[in-house]
């Protein structure tokens, strides 16, 4: 494919113009959650919250895993299901009044969700590139979009702590010190398991100090939960680890994972029996293959590859866990693969779906989160996400082996591992 002209820049007037209009929506954004969760009635609800603080709070008495927040779903009591190092982080959180808690934490999603905007830009453009104005725009344009889109609504509605967890993966991918990024992963492994899925971007990329160094930080999160309560910790390695059904429901259509989609698909749960392993199989070559045919720069590509792989194969992958998609469009706007055929309507399936929130439709539809049997039609588009990730994989596939072989060179990339930092 033929080498893009870059756009020309726009008046600076123009510029300026945009970022004003782009900072008030971004401003007007986070009012009008900031007034729904403190006027509305059912603003407050923020059941995730609820859960690490009262959980955190029992850390110490030996009835962390017995602790369950039912006042706002009392047809499922929710339980702390993180590891008891998890509960230390969120241990503070009990002395202060929840109200101030929660506004907090709706803020800090907010300028965290601003940081994994401005990363995402910069692992596809570089550093450099970013100080132009228009990057600055798209930047917190972006951010504005970001809050609306469903992952990061419902984090906000549950008071999740989904955005931290991608900004801590995006933070390891950005630095290019091995014991900032394996910390890194260490620690939002040691909050909660699923991130430790970044460690395979570091396997990718061949940083194998990296990949050591943050097993052994996330070993270190793991002795100081023994340490600090053995009894809990024992608890939770020992019998609560493997277990899928008290994370919630493996049927609900909130549930956006491999085995949350074949189970709805077949009317039954399919746990980890042959159809789970056969579709895993099948997932591991597309993503092993669509990574083969990024360029060998494009950081931000990989992690995405890396990150879906992850939320595909966990047993549960809430509709609030797929903060990745945000990643995931601007790279499809924006990164060195921009340019081929369908790029815009992968970019737009993910946003429509994502304004629209599939999964919150769906749930509407369901007698209760925990029946699996539904109508075909309501299966297959529970799978709106599954399948969005096998038709991405086999575009990636296709167009970077269409650039390879036409050795032409789409987008923008990076050329050094971590952009921000060098040594």
């Amino acid at each position: 494919m033929p080498n893009r002209r870059p756009a020309p820049e726009p008046k600076a007037s123009d510029l300026n113009r945009h970022l004003r209009w782009a900072v008030s929506v971004l401003g007007l954004s986070v009012l009008a959650r900031l007034l729904w969760m403190l006027l509305s009635t059912n603003g407050m609800n923020l059941v995730d919250l609820h859960v690490y603080v009262g959980g955190s709070a029992a850390l110490l008495t030996d009835h962390l895993y017995d602790f369950t927040y039912a006042e706002k779903t009392p047809d499922f009591p929710l339980p702390f299901t993180y590891p008891p190092f998890a509960a230390l982080v969120f241990f503070p959180l009990h002395y202060l009044p929840f109200t101030v808690v929660a506004v907090v934490w709706l803020l800090a999603i907010a300028a965290a969700l601003y940081v994994v905007v401005y990363i995402s830009f910069e692992l596809m453009l570089g550093a450099a590139a970013l100080r132009a104005p228009r990057w600055r725009v798209a930047t917190v344009g972006w951010t504005a979009v970001g809050l609306w889109l469903e992952p990061v609504r419902t984090t906000i509605d549950y008071g999740q702590v989904n955005v931290f967890l991608v900004l801590g993966g995006m933070l390891a991918v950005r630095s290019s010190r091995w014991w900032i990024s394996g910390g890194l992963v260490g620690v939002v492994a040691g909050i909660k398991l699923t991130p430790a899925i970044t460690g395979l971007y570091f396997v990718a990329r061949g940083r194998w100090l990296t990949v050591v160094w943050s097993a052994l930080v996330f070993g270190a999160t793991v002795g100081l939960s023994f340490l600090i309560a053995p009894e809990e910790a024992r608890r939770y390695f020992g019998t609560l680890l493997g277990d899928a059904d008290r994370i919630g429901p493996v049927g609900s259509v909130w549930n956006q994972s491999l085995r949350g989609a074949l189970s709805r698909i077949l009317g039954h749960d399919v746990e980890s029996g042959p159809w789970w392993i056969v579709a895993v199989l099948v997932i591991a070559v597309l993503a092993f293959l669509a990574w083969r045919a990024l360029g060998p720069d494009d950081l931000l590509g990989t992690l995405i590859i890396v990150q879906l792989f992850g939320l595909m194969v966990s047993p549960i992958s809430w509709s609030h866990h797929w903060v990745w998609l945000l990643p995931t469009v601007l790279w499809l706007v924006y990164g060195p693969l921009c340019p081929a055929p369908g790029a815009r309507i992968l970019a737009g399936y993910w946003l429509v779906t994502m304004l629209v929130g599939v999964p919150w439709v769906l749930s509407f539809f369901q007698d209760s989160i925990w029946t699996i049997s539904r109508p075909g039609v309501l299966a297959w588009l529970g799978a709106v996400d599954v399948l969005g990730v096998v038709v991405f994989y086999m575009w990636v596939i296709g167009s970077g082996r269409r650039r390879a072989r036409s050795g032409a060179q789409g987008g923008v990339a990076v050329t050094t591992e971590g952009p921000a930092h060098a040594g």
